[in-house]
């Protein structure tokens, strides 16, 4: 039986990071990656599916130099975000949040070379990557301390000190390891089952026409599709090449939506909701309709999973804490870091499995609900409160407060983006109290919807 100090479970890059960290500690680290294929990438490597973008203050909770990042991972310089209601609109030209990143408002960059970049910095510090073999099972032993035996499908086992789960929002593993720790009346995966606690999306890759790429803006609609927190999004790539997609809940029933007539991306003789292709058509022709068709967007076929188009899943609950006691640190989607609210966690993925492999490796893995909370907390509290804030919006509510409601984003720079954005009055003094009565409600790690001394350990 292989023998290793630290066994990460999942090659994205929560599982890289925490690889790396290892490895560069000292530990002997053995990261599991059971292998996606792709269009745009020559091997196989984790689930890659993302939009993919990094606002400016992401990089320094990403806890890597921008000047260190490949320049072929870095797709666009972005200087604004511009947010669409059913009939109002705002644009975001600074989040508010202090940044070193000085290039601009953030960038899009190319998800699978980002983590093939991650994976060769986890490599080139000795860690070991295995990719194509998938973690069936994991025993536990917390007799006199914690080792933890791991059967992989090709009947090899690994027996570890510390184990790092890192398997992205399908949490397969971790609810498996996870559910054997938390009473019977309350399992982990009763909080973290995909079908309940994640968001699915979908994107394609379409060539725009040279004059309509917008190389330099994120665009996101809301209030054009129902669902909570659900939205449409374009950005922008290498070319005039762009990701158009969007995210909803799954599982939506077209009966249950309440003024379905006022969302523009249905139509009335739908009796489902629409697939994610058809939803992106109705973008295009919504918002090109009138002087362009369909056939002006072409798919790119050799992008994506397979031709030119993708589904993944997106972690849309609250995070949960770590059985640190038992030598289990879970990391990035798995642990629920993600919001459905936005676009992007790989910056909180990345920090959560830095931090974690760094405690591993020095036996210090009891402080990492501590550290993952001080790095990436103020985080997820802005992220947390917002989807709060807007869980319940309709059309009508998005086209009333839209431009208010977007700025909340920023969290130290909060007063001064609301006091320049949002009109004045009753109004924007109403949803910022409201914005800082649902904050509070969340302070001091309240966001943590499964705490440490709720597991048996």
């Amino acid at each position: 039986m292989k023998r290793v100090d630290v066994a990460i479970v999942g090659g994205g890059p929560a599982g890289t990071a925490a690889a790396r960290e290892a490895a560069l500690a000292g530990a002997d680290a053995l990261l599991v990656e059971k292998g996606v294929p792709r269009n745009d990438r020559e091997e196989l490597g984790p689930d890659s599916t993302d939009a993919a973008g990094m606002l400016d203050y992401w990089v320094d909770i990403l806890d890597i130099p921008f000047e260190e990042i490949p320049d072929d991972v870095v797709l666009r310089t972005l200087d604004r975000t511009e947010f669409y209601g059913p009939n109002e609109s705002c644009v975001m030209e600074n989040t508010g949040i202090e940044s070193s990143y000085d290039e601009g408002f953030g960038f899009t960059f190319h998800r699978a070379r980002m983590d093939d970049w991650f994976r060769e910095r986890a490599e080139t510090a000795g860690a070991e990557y295995r990719v194509g073999v998938s973690v069936t099972d994991v025993e536990s032993d917390l007799t006199g301390g914690h080792t933890h035996r791991l059967v992989l499908s090709d009947g090899e086992e690994v027996e570890a000190e510390y184990l790092v789960l890192a398997d992205g929002p399908q949490r397969q593993v971790t609810m498996r390891v996870l559910d054997r720790l938390t009473p019977d009346d309350r399992p982990i995966s009763a909080v973290l089952s995909p079908d309940r606690a994640n968001h699915i999306a979908y994107q394609e890759y379409r060539e725009f026409p040279e004059e309509l790429f917008d190389p330099e803006a994120l665009k996101f609609w809301w209030g054009v599709m129902p669902g909570e927190t659900a939205y449409p999004w374009i950005f922008p790539n290498d070319g005039t090449v762009a990701r158009v997609g969007l995210t909803m809940p799954i599982g939506m029933d077209i009966d249950a939506v309440a003024d379905r007539e006022k969302y523009d991306l249905l139509r009335p003789e739908d009796d489902r909701i629409p697939r994610g292709g058809e939803y992106i058509e109705r973008l295009l022709e919504r918002e090109y309709g009138d002087e362009y068709d369909l056939a002006d967007f072409p798919l790119v076929e050799d992008r994506g999973k397979s031709g030119g188009t993708e589904t993944y899943p997106i972690s849309s609950t609250r995070p949960i804490d770590s059985p640190t006691k038992a030598g289990i640190a879970v990391v990035g989607g798995a642990m629920g870091t993600t919001s459905a609210f936005h676009e992007g966690g790989y910056h909180v993925a990345a920090r959560t499995g830095k931090i974690a492999g760094e405690l591993a490796a020095t036996g210090r893995l009891e402080a990492y609900n501590d550290r993952w909370k001080d790095a990436i907390g103020e985080e997820i509290l802005r992220n947390v409160t917002f989807a709060d804030l807007v869980s319940d919006y309709r059309p009508d509510d998005w086209d009333r407060t839209f431009s208010m409601a977007s700025d909340i984003l920023a969290d130290e720079g909060e007063g001064r983006l609301l006091k320049y954005r949002l009109s004045s009055g009753i109004r924007g003094a109403k949803l910022v109290t409201k914005y800082k009565m649902t904050k509070r409600k969340y302070r001091n790690g309240k966001y943590v919807q499964f705490r440490e001394d709720d597991y048996e350990v």
